[in-house]
């Protein structure tokens, strides 16, 4: 079926670029300027559904069956480690595991330049910031929804920090090592883990949770090894 490409790039005052990646569905894509606001009032006009995957109280249940593929194929997994950005998948994902043993501890990780949801875990209370300035476009989150900060506050037990390097390096070392194509975002598990020199002791699944990983990232990932190497 035909993809149709509805041309609004003049908002963005920049070209408009064929997404990769998208299934062959027919459907039509907006390029808004303000994106969130622009897209809910689209929405209002009929015709279209708006998700906010951060507030949908649906969504969550989907990556739950994550935790639940996890424990059944290795029940003994004690620590799971999640990206987490809006929040949707690490609620899912802890709140399943949790049902099934209260044992398992749930690790989430933020970006550091994107570390909003890390701070409001640690307070306890909403904490935006200004800014949200990472390559982990999945983890770029600014301003915390606080029935998000309550959830996390009982479901995580432990959420670390990861610099925009240790994501390159995780990508790196999963499509080196494991023939894992992950973009940062994904990634995020896997540098937080290898950051903590694995310090966790049992078995421990780290969710790689896209691939929709841009080539310029991916050669500066690859590329940054090559270069490590070649010193060494």
């Amino acid at each position: 079926m035909p993809f149709r490409n509805q041309d609004s790039s003049h908002l963005l005052n920049r070209p408009c670029r064929r997404p990769v990646g998208i299934p062959a569905v027919t459907l039509t894509l907006l390029l808004l300027a303000g994106a969130f606001a622009a897209a809910s009032e689209y929405a209002k006009k009929g015709g279209a559904f708006f998700l906010n995957d951060a507030d949908d109280p649906d969504l969550p249940a989907g990556p739950g069956t994550m935790a639940c593929e996890v424990l059944e194929k290795a029940p003994d997994v004690g620590t799971i480690y999640v990206p987490m950005g809006d929040t949707a998948l690490i609620r899912g994902v802890a709140e399943a595991a949790k049902q099934i043993s209260r044992k398992v501890k749930i690790v989430g990780v933020q970006s550091e330049h994107a570390p909003s949801y890390a701070l409001s875990w640690k307070a306890g209370r909403a904490v935006g910031t200004e800014t949200c300035d990472t390559i982990a476009d999945g983890l770029a989150t600014r301003t915390p929804l606080a029935a998000n900060v309550e959830a996390i506050r009982r479901l995580v037990d432990e959420v670390l920090l990861v610099g925009e390097q240790e994501m390159l390096d995780a990508i790196c070392k999963l499509a080196l090592d494991e023939h894992v194509v992950a973009e940062p975002a994904g990634a995020a598990a896997t540098a937080a883990y290898l950051k903590s020199k694995n310090a966790e002791s049992g078995t421990v699944a780290l969710l790689v949770t896209g691939a929709n990983v841009a080539p310029d990232v991916f050669r500066a990932a690859i590329g940054g090894q090559a270069r490590k190497a070649a010193r060494e």
